[in-house]
């Protein structure tokens, strides 16, 4: 996200000068893409496989997805070298107009709102495993014979975490903590990457592996088409690239695009390592979440869920702070509108309800969403705004105004049309899905 991009950008040029504004290379840009992208998202990529119909298909899929977003990465980078703002929001309504750039931040707050729920329900999960992993450790017995209390299930003790760590990390107007902890979810997810390999290599002498019952084919368009909310979940830097061009050393489209291709390629390449391996490993049985799959007691997988469960900790205040700074900002506006003035007592106190709101709403949410897959198919579908939408709309608005070669003009509003209605697609068939498949559970 913008918030983690230009913390890290001010940590990795903070050694080279300390006067100079940050300014990054390639490397840099590079690492930070990644960090952006890599995170709570690989945990869906085994199950999104086999939902796809198998690996061919999945791939298939990837690779033709890579293409619109690697295009909204370049165009976002071009809008923002023209309307030389940077910020997502920003660019967008500099380039697209007042309306837009509203409907941008109404589709920023509910894509956070809707990340902060993902995050509360993959701490869900790990944290059922690890009471059972505790469990077993303890007293011996097996999974099955773990008796149920009120104190030992997982959503209580989420609860717990939401009100003695989340909350009190959240409430400060700025989140110091980004400077020590951002760099975990890139961590997490490569370790992730490389348990689940060695895992899959390693599954014959681990008879707790369940074998795979590998999908035959594809059963409908609509199966083939399911992996594209978790793509766009996972792959979703665009909302940072903007920060991360307009403070790069050489902003040549030339090199953007560079940049832009070398990231989504390795992310590409572990993204798909692990849906691969995670697909074969489990078959048609994977859960939505990779990590629910393997068994309690697995000292690998232990420690990627403890990797993943304290960078979600972490990085929640942060996507809490983004989030409720658009908010408080229109609460601002409005009452200096009819005040002409703004307390910091006010302030304060529209932060901690906002705050609380906030984390409450999320909290009764993910404890009651059955399957990490529907809340994936819902942040897949807002995504589509941010990857194909809105990118699309700024080509349209620039080719408009810019002084291009007549060829240029011709096609690349075709493309920024073809964009738009791709997106509006998989906006709709992802929130369709979804929406089904939570009142199927009701």
């Amino acid at each position: 996200m913008e918030e983690l991009a230009r913390e890290s950008i001010s940590l990795l040029a903070r050694s080279a000068s300390h006067s100079d504004p940050p300014r990054l290379g390639s490397f840099g840009a590079v690492f930070i893409m990644l960090k952006s992208a890599l995170g709570a998202g690989l945990l869906n990529f085994p199950w999104a496989f086999e939902k796809a119909g198998g690996v061919t298909t999945a791939i298939s899929v990837e690779l033709v997805s890579l293409v619109f977003l690697i295009s909204g990465l370049v165009i976002l980078g071009y809008a923002s070298s023209v309307s030389r703002q940077k910020t997502y929001q920003d660019v967008v309504r500099e380039v697209c107009g007042q309306a837009v750039g509203q409907l941008c931040e109404v589709c920023f707050c509910f894509n956070l709102f809707m990340i902060s729920v993902a995050f509360l329900v993959v701490v869900q999960d790990q944290l059922e495993k690890l009471c059972v992993s505790l469990y077993e450790t303890v007293t011996g017995s097996s999974e099955g014979e773990m008796p149920y209390h009120w104190y030992t299930d997982q959503r209580f003790a989420l609860f717990i975490m939401c009100l003695v760590i989340i909350l009190p990390l959240s409430i400060p107007k700025e989140i110091g903590i980004q400077k020590y902890t951002s760099v975990l979810g890139t961590l997490a997810a490569t370790y992730l990457c490389v348990a689940v390999i060695v895992r899959y290599h390693l599954m014959e002498s681990h008879t707790a592996i369940i074998t795979p019952e590998h999908s035959q084919g594809v059963s409908s368009w609509a199966s083939m088409f399911s992996v594209v909310p978790t793509i766009c979940f996972g792959f979703q830097c665009h909302e940072a690239c903007i920060a991360i061009y307009s403070s790069m050393e050489n902003q040549k489209l030339s090199h953007w695009v560079l940049i832009s291709v070398l990231s989504m390629f390795f992310c590409l390449l572990i993204y798909t390592l692990t849906g691969v391996y995670g697909f074969m490993t489990f078959g048609r049985a994977v859960a939505s979440d990779i990590l629910m799959s393997y068994p309690g007691n697995d000292v690998v997988m232990i420690i990627s869920r403890l990797l993943f469960g304290f960078s979600i900790i972490t990085i929640y205040p942060i996507i809490l702070l983004l989030g409720r700074s658009v908010v408080l900002n229109l609460m601002l506006r409005v009452q200096r509108r009819r005040r002409g003035i703004v307390t910091h007592l006010f302030e304060s106190r529209c932060r901690v309800v906002l705050t609380v709101i906030w984390i409450s709403f999320t909290l009764l949410i993910a404890m009651f969403v059955p399957d990490m897959g529907q809340v994936i198919s819902v942040i897949g579908g807002i995504s589509a705004f941010f990857i194909f939408i809105f990118p699309g709309l700024c080509l349209l608005f620039i080719m408009q105004t810019e002084n291009v070669s007549p060829r240029v003009r011709a096609v690349l509003p075709v493309w920024g049309v073809i964009t738009i209605v791709v997106g509006a697609f998989i906006f709709g068939q992802s929130t369709t899905i979804a929406v089904m498949e939570i009142f199927q559970n009701i």
